[in-house]
């Protein structure tokens, strides 16, 4: 048996290899030598941080990615390790039914496209490590609230740590990656230029990666600090280190970031401190539904030309340009989606539109995850995925984590 271990958009040098094959027995010392609950959240963080961007291909086997490789190896650890009790004890909740779906959907989506049996097959299974595997080593590792504690932690350390990493690159442009690992990974330098200056993308894809991951860390930061978990990071008070990550994530140069960060910011904040209640999870979680289905329900141009005229008036004009982009495309895809609206295109790009322009042929670009899924895996993909995200979170507001415990330290 053959593989073939590339990088998508360069050459991988000897340290991009090395850094994936010694990525297996360092996981294993990481559960060696740390309870197993931080060791799973550290290997996860590093392993999506500072990993390369470069893909192991094995006949027959999903491609062994950054994405993959933590979920590997803790699965083989939890098989032969003493840890092997919480795969026993392990029951499905109704809540996980939308993940098994989310797993499977490609094998019949793959199918009703008349593509191979050996395809559908190598498609679910490579959802399923990319999703399903690390959903269920969550759901056995991190099931209280001691777990879920050390996750949040680890998310907000993992952001610190890219700091001076973002902060080179803001300067001296997305070279990290390269100098380290060999190859961009991205297929487009130009869009880490962003007016006079460059946004990072460090050891990630892309920069709108990065954005969000460090904006979530600094939601969680913040939290933290709030609630007196946390009072060092790094041995550095959280005083400081808060200050220098907000300005960070103000120069990652992502006007999608900002407005993300605004509205989980007020919305934590009022929730606890003003209207007591779950309202704002509700509201957010309500209102992706409520766009995801006006847009597919209904002429999406004359919404999407609604929110660009709104925000023309206070937003930057590059950045309208850069949304009216990304609003066309899908708008072109959607319609290209809704041709196979149930089960979608399957893989192999059959969902993307290609349309000629006056430098040839192009396919249409796609930024978003949702029309991503509806394209590929259709209505049932996206219900499915999106259900996976939002009713864990729905029954754990319902259950255990009522707005009255989210600022106290103990919980």
């Amino acid at each position: 048996m053959s593989f073939e271990f590339f990088h998508p958009f360069g050459t991988p040098n000897f340290i991009a290899a090395l850094a994936m094959f010694l990525w297996i027995p360092f996981v294993f010392l990481l559960f060696r030598a740390l309870p197993t609950q931080r060791a799973i959240v550290i290997a996860f963080i590093i392993g999506t941080l500072f990993l390369p961007e470069v893909q192991l291909i094995i006949p027959g086997f999903p491609d062994y990615t950054k994405i993959s490789a933590a979920s590997y190896v803790i699965l083989i650890y939890t098989l032969v390790s003493k840890d092997s009790y919480r795969i026993r004890q392990f029951r499905l909740h109704w809540f996980d039914i939308p993940m098994l779906i989310w797993c499977i959907t490609p094998f019949f989506s793959y199918l009703a496209n008349d593509l191979s049996s050996y395809d559908a097959l190598s498609a679910t299974l490579e959802q399923t490590m990319k999703w399903g595997v690390p959903f269920f080593l969550g759901r056995i590792y991190l099931n209280d609230v001691p777990g879920l504690r050390n996750l949040a932690i680890g998310i907000f350390a993992g952001g610190v740590a890219y700091i001076p990493f973002c902060i080179f690159e803001m300067r001296m442009s997305p070279q990290l990656h390269m100098i380290l690992y060999g190859g961009f990974p991205h297929d487009s330098f130009a869009q880490a230029v962003r007016g006079n200056g460059f946004r990072p993308t460090v050891f990630v894809r892309h920069g709108l990666i990065l954005s969000f991951i460090m904006i979530t860390a600094l939601v969680v930061g913040v939290w933290l600090w709030k609630t007196g978990i946390l009072k060092k990071i790094f041995g550095i008070p959280m005083v400081a280190v808060i200050p220098i990550f907000f300005l960070t994530d103000i120069l990652l140069r992502s006007t999608g970031a900002y407005i993300t960060l605004l509205v989980a910011l007020v919305l934590l904040f009022s929730s606890v401190l003003i209207f007591r209640s779950n309202l704002g999870p509700y509201l957010v979680i309500g209102g992706v539904v409520f766009y995801l289905f006006v847009v597919i329900t209904y002429q999406k141009p004359d919404i999407t030309n609604n929110i660009i005229n709104f925000l023309s008036g206070f937003v930057d004009p590059e950045r309208i340009d850069s949304l009216k982009f990304r609003f066309d495309n899908e708008n072109i895809l959607l319609e290209k989606a809704k041709q196979q609206l149930f089960l979608g295109w399957g893989g192999y790009g059959r969902n993307f539109v290609v349309k000629a322009d006056e430098w040839g042929e192009t396919k249409t670009v796609v930024d978003s995850l949702w029309i991503i899924t509806i394209g590929s895996l259709g209505l049932l993909g996206l219900i499915s995925l999106f259900s996976s995200v939002f009713l864990p979170v729905i029954s754990l507001l319902n259950t255990k984590s009522p707005v009255k415990v989210w600022d106290k330290a103990e919980f």
